[in-house]
């Protein structure tokens, strides 16, 4: 599995953006209404929602990948 960094929106803490650590992260999330919210590794499991096949196409189109993170206790 790829290393990502993963971004939270603020106010929206659903919505997150996955890069990979190799890419640069996108303008958009330059901003204020972005935040790190942690890593995605082989020892770090990745927040309900994230689909690492959708992230490897999402990121070969992209350069990175939208996803909302789910409730866990939803599921």
């Amino acid at each position: 599995m790829r290393s990502y960094n993963v971004f939270r929106r603020k106010g929206e803490e659903a919505l997150c953006c996955a890069v990979p650590e190799s890419h640069a992260v996108p303008r958009f999330v330059g901003g204020r209404r972005w935040t790190f919210g942690g890593k995605i590794d082989a020892q770090a499991a990745p927040p309900p929602g994230f689909d690492d096949r959708a992230a490897a196409t999402a990121v070969r189109f992209n350069g990175f990948y939208l996803f909302q993170a789910l409730d866990e206790k939803a599921s």
